[in-house]
């Protein structure tokens, strides 16, 4: 099969949803569809690679909204029904929220759209489907409970990517996820992988409710579901 797989910039499912592209590539056609947004998180969650990795050669391209403009050349396969299958996963209230009114300025949601006019189904998986509570992983952050306040923060000088702040923050635009920081620092005060409890605002789980009334949107509540399908 020629699947499209589209990421969007939510941390809930992310690390699920790379393991099930992962394991798609291994007997399909894979194309990767990053929003700007998926782009930044999946390298703060230390993700990207895995992501880049399953690329290469025709149909395993890695399109992203920078490198497809504003016209998204890559989704016109879609219209003209050349995938199988697209799916989208993890889905952002805002992604969610625009493919329900018909919005299409993104790479991901163009994606839609188009597969919309070229009957290709699309799986998709929202995180706003319950009110919650909802526990989910964070990426790199700076526990400054813990913090000492060195002159010369070893965690920062580490950073290959400039990305510590001292006594202060993780610039999470600049991280890759990679965890020198959090391996350097003798205080323990970085962490990784921290769980935190969310709600759902009931706007975004009502859009996500609205897409069950597009004709060709099937919608999971984990990138499991969509691998179990299979």
């Amino acid at each position: 099969m020629r699947i499209g797989f589209a990421f969007t910039g939510a941390g809930h499912l992310l690390r699920e949803s790379v393991q099930l592209a992962v394991e798609l590539s291994k007997s399909h056609e894979v194309t990767v569809f990053l929003s700007g947004a998926a782009e930044e998180v999946l390298k703060m969650y230390g993700l990207f690679e895995s992501v880049e990795r399953i690329t290469g050669g025709k149909y395993r391209e890695l399109a992203t909204d920078s490198n497809q403009k504003f016209s998204y050349p890559i989704t016109g396969r879609l219209s003209l029904g050349k995938y199988d299958l697209l799916i989208v996963s993890p889905a952002t209230a805002n992604t969610v929220s625009k493919i329900v009114y018909g919005i299409a300025d993104t790479l991901v949601t163009n994606a839609v759209a188009q597969a919309g006019k070229g009957a290709v189904p699309v799986y998709m998986v929202p995180v706003d489907i319950h009110p919650g509570p909802i526990d989910t992983v964070l990426p790199s952050k700076m526990e400054l409970s813990k913090c000492q306040s060195c002159d010369d923060c070893v965690a920062a000088l580490a950073c290959q990517q400039g990305a510590i702040i001292p006594h202060e923050e993780i610039d999470l635009t600049k991280c890759i996820g990679c965890g020198l920081c959090r391996n350097t620092c003798p205080y323990d005060a970085i962490s990784e992988g921290k769980i935190i409890t969310i709600y759902m605002r009931d706007i975004d789980i009502e859009n996500t409710r609205k897409l069950t009334s597009i004709d060709n949107i099937q919608i999971f509540e984990s990138p499991q579901e969509i691998l179990d399908k299979f």
